[in-house]
C-alpha cells in the first residue's frame, strides 16, 4: 500500500458522535494520507449537538458531515475502504455488510458521549473527554508504518490500538 491514499471507514450505531468524531480527528491528524469517513448501523439523520460544536469549536472539518447508514459505503461506486473501525461495542456486534474490497477491520471501544446523562455542562464536558479519548487511537494509527506493513499485521496492529489503556 506504499504511499497510497487509504479510505478508513469508522462505525457506530448512529453515527452521531464517536465515529463522526474519529472521521473529524483523521481528516486533520492523517494531513491527506487518509480518506476518513463514518456511518452508522441505525443513524438518527443528525449528528449529536455537543459534537457538532465541540468539532465547530476547535475548527475541525464538519463541511458535508452527517449521519448516514452504513449501507452507502457497501454499494457498487462507493470508495472501496482499505480500513473499516467500530467505535462502540454495539455496532461491533452487529451484522455488518460485506465491504467491497476486503478492508483490514478493528474495534475500539469508546463510551458514548450521547448516553450521558446529566447537566448541558456535564454533556459538554464528556463529549471532550471521548473525543480526546479518540484522538489519542488517532495519533496512533496514523504513526503506523503502513507502508513496511501487511495487511495482516496492520489489523493487529490497528486492533492493539484499540486495546491500549486510554483514560482521559
Amino acid at each position: 500500500m506504499g504511499d497510497l491514499v487509504r479510505n478508513v471507514l469508522f462505525l457506530c450505531t448512529h453515527n452521531s458522535a464517536r465515529s463522526v468524531m474519529a472521521e473529524a480527528l483523521l481528516k486533520v491528524h492523517g494531513k491527506g494520507r487518509y480518506r476518513a469517513f463514518s456511518a452508522g448501523s441505525h443513524p438518527p439523520g443528525r449528528i449529536n449537538p455537543f459534537v457538532a460544536r465541540l468539532l465547530a469549536s476547535m475548527n475541525l472539518p464538519t463541511d458535508g458531515m452527517r449521519s448516514k447508514d452504513w449501507d452507502e459505503f457497501a454499494t457498487p461506486g462507493t470508495p472501496a475502504m482499505d480500513y473499516v473501525i467500530t467505535v462502540c461495542d454495539q455496532a461491533a456486534g452487529e451484522s455488518c455488510p460485506v465491504w467491497p474490497g476486503r478492508p483490514v477491520t478493528a474495534h475500539w471501544d469508546f463510551p458514548d458521549p450521547s448516553s450521558f446523562e446529566g447537566s448541558d455542562a456535564g454533556k459538554a464536558t464528556f463529549t471532550a473527554e471521548v473525543f480526546r479519548m479518540i484522538e489519542r487511537r488517532i495519533r496512533l494509527f496514523v504513526a503506523l508504518p503502513f507502508g513496511q506493513l501487511t495487511k495482516p499485521e496492520a489489523g493487529r496492529r490497528i486492533e492493539e490500538i484499540g486495546k491500549m489503556p486510554i483514560s482521559a
